[in-house]
């Protein structure tokens, strides 16, 4: 991994969404979002991402995507390890789940990394990665993981992060990788 560079922070307090608008171009072919502290109004939000091809609007590209996750229960139950069909897209426009059910009490909520490969290419599909650690909203420690492409060969310049119910509070950080 190269040296990680801050380009900016977002801190969303009972905001809709967070949308980057600015800062994702050619100047780097990674670009790393730290996502800490958040926090959905509603118990049980999904935490998801969409993206905007440059001068589109709207953010629904089209995505193809993958989902698993593996989960432990606060009293040693419920263990699993899955894949997850519902959370993933096959050539869908809708926003991809992070991670999901996460618990809006105050000793729950979630943290992750995304990170978005070669954005300004026009000739590949733009790939993306994540792993998200959080707490349910039935007590499980859960590990998720998404990772897909957005199906369109031109420049991804805007990225929007948000809940799939309701605000959320939180921190997200956007890094050029070198």
């Amino acid at each position: 991994m190269g040296i990680p560079t801050l380009i900016s922070t977002a801190t969303a307090s009972n905001a809709s969404s967070v949308d980057i608008t600015s800062g994702i171009d050619s100047t780097y072919d990674e670009y790393m979002f730290v996502c800490t502290a958040l926090g959905p109004a509603t118990d049980g939000a999904n935490f998801t991402v969409q993206f905007n091809v440059a001068a589109a609007s709207g953010f629904n590209e089209t995505i193809t995507s993958t989902f698993f996750m593996a989960t432990h229960g606060q009293v040693d139950d419920a263990t699993t390890f899955a894949y997850v069909a519902a959370n993933d897209q096959a050539q869908g426009t809708g926003y991809q789940i992070l991670t999901d059910a996460i618990g809006n009490g105050s000793d729950e909520g979630a943290a992750g990394i995304f990170r978005l490969f070669a954005p300004s290419n026009t000739t590949y599909t733009t790939h993306f990665h994540s792993r998200f650690s959080g707490h349910t909203e039935d007590n499980r420690a859960a590990d998720a993981y998404a990772s897909g492409y957005v199906n369109a060969t031109g420049a991804i310049d805007e990225i929007s992060f948000k809940m799939s119910s309701g605000n959320f509070d939180g921190v997200i950080q956007m890094f050029g990788i070198a």
